[in-house]
């Protein structure tokens, strides 16, 4: 995206000097800059991948306070995550939106009824809402018929959210735009640099046409995830990282025709693992293993994590991968605790400064604001003017989704572009809007973040190709060689990383 929210400019278009620069595209970079554009500084973020390319597209897509953290006595970061999930849903109520939960609970196990209840009612309270509510084992079955029914004692049903992640940060970076921020995906950080004993910019180059350059700037926050610690030349002091592997698996709701989202205890850990209807298909997960490097992607271990999971609690389904739609991973960058178990150790953020430099990492999802204004009142003790505007930002209504100008171009455009996109929730003029308006530069742009379609479809929409590829022509002047150049990237590229089968572990 460019300054005007359309086509994506190049680094050789940029100014060579900026207040702020920001380093990472995903949830947590894109609400820094959001933030601090309306300090009214003048902003550059840069991604080396695309915007959400990464942990930001591959979450579990839930926007919640995290029941379990309660156990383990985080009620601090339980309070802050409830609170900002019922932020989100007021103001960005077309990209999250209430998720009812039902958690079965069986005969002898831990935590019990009783437990859950008490569990819920310190959930309700810190929500400032009673939402929670305990059914009968004849009405769980009721609500959620494929559930295991022997041993079953009754259930609770409480609420959380779920939002589309990689959209929710492509708004927050339309939003940091309207506000004067510029934004580059495909541009990588090839030197932090330093002069008179602190930072004062980076050295950039951008992968779209290989131009490269220096900017300028003030202040320098490195917002990259799992890479945080690791970028050339920045100052040392980062925390100790603990990459941890999140997966997931998609089925049609036909063969698991699950109603609201579903939690329950693995049979395995007693790990709580959930599935839920996510834009017209099942999205369970999920794992947490600590991830070695290398590529991203479920391992064949995983998957049978997932599918035991499955079989305990959905019997009567035989699922297997074969039923699968797609895969998808996620590194969560978890701070190292020294806990034995991966899910043990908190997802708090961590913030480090040095002259002219500030890191975030770690960190939730649902929090992404509260990081980001703890960014920016660590940056003001550098540059008073980027202490963070007293009031949280209300979502403009035009940026909630893809806008009112996509709205209105939609309206007068031909049937053709209102046509949906058979087995999804879109329609194919949303593949023209962002093929035109939203920075994609790569066929798993489109297909993966700008829409979900190569998750919702089996293959990843492989049958779609060929109209596809009329629109990316049209819209991005692609040749027959690019593009067929780019649809089989993509094809290798989903096949690596996306389909149900993984790899058998060597």
């Amino acid at each position: 995206m460019s300054g005007n929210g359309c086509r994506r400019a190049g680094l050789a278009q940029l100014p060579r000097r900026f207040d702020l620069v920001v380093i990472g595209g995903g949830i947590t970079g894109a609400g820094i800059a959001a933030e601090a554009a309306r300090t009214g500084a003048s902003v550059l973020l840069v991604e080396q991948g695309d915007f959400a390319g990464a942990t930001s597209s591959a979450s579990s897509k839930l926007v919640h306070g995290g029941l379990r953290y309660l156990k383990s006595g985080q009620w601090r970061l339980t309070l802050e995550s409830v609170r900002e999930r019922n932020r989100l849903l007021r103001s960005r109520p077309a990209l999250v939106q209430r998720l009812r939960f039902l958690m079965p609970v069986y005969r002898g196990a831990r935590p019990g009824l009783a437990a859950m209840r008490v569990a819920l009612a310190i959930y309700d309270l810190m929500g400032r809402s009673w939402d929670s509510r305990a059914v009968s084992a004849a009405q769980a079955l009721a609500l959620e018929p494929g559930l295991a029914a022997e041993g079953l004692r009754g259930a609770v049903l409480y609420d959380d959210a779920q939002t589309d992640d990689a959209r929710l940060v492509l708004c927050l970076l339309q939003e940091a735009q309207a506000a004067g921020a510029a934004a580059l995906n495909y541009v990588r950080v090839e030197q932090v640099l330093s002069a008179g004993g602190g930072v004062r910019g980076v050295a950039l180059r951008d992968l779209a046409d290989g131009a490269g350059g220096e900017v300028e700037a003030d202040l320098v926050i490195d917002a990259a995830g799992v890479q945080a610690t690791s970028l050339p030349g920045a100052p040392a002091g980062g925390p100790a990282l603990r990459p941890l592997r999140g997966s997931h698996l998609l089925f049609s709701l036909e063969r698991l025709p699950v109603r609201r989202a579903v939690s329950w205890l693995h049979p395995r850990d007693r790990r709580p693992v959930f599935v839920y209807p996510w834009q017209g298909v099942a999205l369970y997960g999920t794992t947490d293993v600590d991830h070695a490097g290398g590529p991203v992607r479920m391992s064949a271990a995983e998957a049978d994590y997932l599918l035991e999971g499955l079989a305990r609690q959905f019997p009567r389904l035989g699922l297997g991968l074969d039923d699968a739609l797609a895969s998808f991973a996620g590194v969560r960058p978890v701070v190292a605790g020294g806990k034995a178990d991966p899910s043990a150790e908190s997802r708090e953020s961590a913030i480090w400064s040095a002259p002219g430099w500030v890191g975030a990492t770690g960190g939730k999802l649902t929090t992404f604001r509260v990081t980001a204004r703890q960014v920016l009142a660590e940056a003001a003790r550098q540059f008073p003017r980027l202490a963070p505007a007293p009031q949280y930002a209300a979502a403009a209504p035009a940026l909630q989704h893809r806008g009112e100008p996509f709205r209105q171009w939609l309206r007068q455009a031909g049937d053709s572009e209102r046509e949906a996109v058979a087995g999804t929730p879109y329609c194919w003029g949303e593949l023209r809007w962002s093929a035109r308006c939203e920075a994609v530069l790569h066929l798993d742009d489109l297909l993966l973040r700008r829409t979900r379609i190569g998750l919702l479809l089996a293959h990843g929409g492989a049958g779609l190709l060929e109209r596809v590829g009329m629109i990316c022509r049209e819209e991005m002047a692609w040749d027959q060689p690019r593009w067929q150049q780019e649809r089989a990237r993509y094809l290798v590229l989903w096949r690596a990383q996306h389909a149900p089968h993984p790899e058998r572990d060597a």
